[in-house]
């Protein structure tokens, strides 16, 4: 029986100090489970507690700042008031004084008004009586007027009964002038009938010397045009012989004469028009006057502050005026100053090149 007693306090200890025999126990009866979900529980519950607390404290502290805050409101609040009693307390005694002068000034004004209505009063008065005086006056003027009225009456009446003697001599007078007008028309038509048989023998005699002059005239044009084909054979033998001294020259001097003849040009143009010509050069890498990257060189002058560029040429065709436009766009590029005029100055153009540089804007010059 002792035994009995000392195994059962001995498990007791052991399962109130072992844990994990107390778990073994447990698993044993279906407990271990439970116990542990317990014991989640109480840590669970724990943790909620220390956060519980934590949040109670925080309250607290909020509740301590904003119950500072509302005592520092309900401070300035009550100063606002008495402020604000003060200040309306300053309002309503101003607000009596200003009362006190609109009731005085409201006095003043009325008596003021009295003294205006009775100004008034006597003003219509006199008005009152001046009109009647005006009234008096008006009834004697109706009373003249009536009296003159009559009077321009008979003097009209005795103007009507002249104007009608007068209108009686008119029209004798008037029939009078219309037979010696109907007498003049028929001199007048005879005149015009022997001017209009003079003025047909005119005309007559102006159709015969027109045609003789027209006759003339065509003769005349015919002899011009005879002329004018001798005169184009002529032309167009001296062309011939032109073009063919031309081509031995171009054939003879080549490259060196155009050289030497731009040279000559230009030296002309410094001494004579007073023109500084300088050669600006330029690498068009972009191909913009050739269409492909070429040296690019042209005759810059500057005369009044404005930019001229200048081509001389023995020989311009139409394809040099579009490169020299197109060389003035260059120049426009890489200097950012676009020029005012554009010259070539050559001896001879080519008809397609005139054309081209009337269209562009470019100045030909074929006389120095």
């Amino acid at each position: 029986m002792a035994a009995k007693e000392r195994l059962k306090s001995r498990i007791l200890r052991l399962l109130k100090e072992d844990e994990e025999f107390r778990y073994a126990v447990a698993g044993l009866i279906g407990m271990e489970e439970i116990l542990r979900r317990l014991d989640r529980n109480e840590q669970e519950m724990a943790r909620l507690r220390e956060d519980m607390v934590k949040g109670f404290e925080r309250h607290d502290r909020e509740i301590q700042r904003l119950t500072e805050e509302m005592n520092r409101l309900r401070e300035d609040m009550i100063k606002g008031f008495e402020r604000h009693d003060v200040e309306l307390a300053k309002l309503r005694e101003d607000m009596i004084k200003g009362f006190e002068r609109y009731d005085a000034e409201l006095a003043k004004l009325r008596e003021d008004m009295n003294k205006g209505f009775e100004r008034h009063d006597m003003e219509i008065l006199r008005l009152t009586e001046e009109m009647n005086r005006l009234r008096e006056d008006m009834v004697k003027g109706f009373e003249r007027h009536d009296m003159e009225i009559l009077r321009l009456t008979e003097e009209m009446n005795r103007l009507r009964e002249d104007m009608v003697k007068g209108f009686e001599r008119h029209d004798m007078e008037i029939a009078k002038l219309r037979e010696d007008m109907i007498k003049g028309f028929e001199r007048y038509d005879r005149i015009i009938t022997s001017l209009r048989e003079d003025m047909v023998k005119g005309f007559e005699r102006h159709d015969r010397e027109i045609e003789r002059l027209r006759e003339d005239m065509v003769k005349g044009f015919e002899r011009h045009d005879r002329e004018l084909a001798r005169l184009r054979e002529d032309m167009m033998k001296g062309f011939e012989t032109m073009n063919r001294r031309i081509s031995a020259l171009g054939a003879r001097w080549g490259l060196e004469s155009e050289g030497a003849f731009r040279e000559g040009l230009r030296g002309i143009l410094e001494k004579e028009l007073g023109l500084k010509v300088e050669r600006w050069t330029a690498f068009d890498e972009a191909g913009l006057v050739f269409g492909h990257p070429s040296q690019i060189e042209v005759d810059v002058a500057v005369r009044d502050g404005k930019v001229m560029l200048i081509e001389v040429s023995s020989h311009v065709k139409h394809a040099d005026v579009t490169a020299l436009v197109r060389k003035a766009e260059l120049y426009e590029r890489r200097t950012g100053r676009r020029p005012d005029r554009l010259i070539m100055v050559t001896p001879f153009a080519e008809e397609g090149a005139m054309e081209a540089a009337l269209k562009l804007g470019v100045e030909i010059y074929t006389r120095v």
